[in-house]
């Protein structure tokens, strides 16, 4: 089968979120999802996902192993694909809390890469910092748009959390023949 998208140049994204290092407590999976410009198409993959948990009894380290396959195809630079993550802790319960964002752009040279994505979560007021310690739950943002836009982020007062860690292979293909240009 011969597909034409066009002339587009074309991103392959193979890789994997492998697990997380430097969060308070075990028991953690991550919500993630790629954010890009009106310029891209996404022409197959998941463009968002979640891994299993995993509750390390012995290591630092959660492990998640998570895949990444995605291909899009594109008219330009602008709106470069964005990784965003989202890094939850399940209590004994079950229940779920937000213990960080982060973001990472998606190298744009092609080649494996090894990437850390550091991660914060929002403060809150006193009253929500000690109902949090007790209770657990904590503030969240209204919209993920935040994670990655950086337009009201600075109004935040945050606390730095872990790392994500993750593997990228990224394959650039036609960027020379539609002219564009890395």
């Amino acid at each position: 089968m011969v597909r034409c998208f066009g002339k587009m140049a074309e991103v392959h994204i193979i890789g994997q979120i492998v697990g997380a290092s430097g969060f308070p407590q075990h028991s953690l999976f991550c919500k993630w999802g790629i954010h890009t410009g009106g310029a891209w198409k996404l022409l197959s993959g998941m463009g968002e996902g979640q891994t299993q948990v995993d509750n390390p009894q012995n290591q630092e380290m959660a492990f998640w192993s998570h895949p990444i396959d995605i291909h899009y195809a594109t008219k330009g630079l602008q709106g470069w694909p964005k990784l965003h993550l989202q890094v939850w802790h399940q209590d004994s319960f079950g229940r779920n809390e937000l213990y960080g964002y982060g973001f990472c752009h998606v190298p744009s040279s092609p080649g494996c890469h090894d990437l850390e994505c550091v991660t914060w979560r929002p403060l809150g007021s006193w009253q929500e910092q000690i109902s949090q310690l007790f209770v657990g739950g904590g503030p969240q943002l209204k919209t993920s748009d935040l994670i990655y836009s950086g337009a009201d982020r600075f109004r935040l007062q945050t606390i730095a959390m872990g790392k994500v860690h993750l593997q990228l292979g990224v394959i650039l293909r036609n960027f020379d023949r539609y002219g564009v240009e890395c």
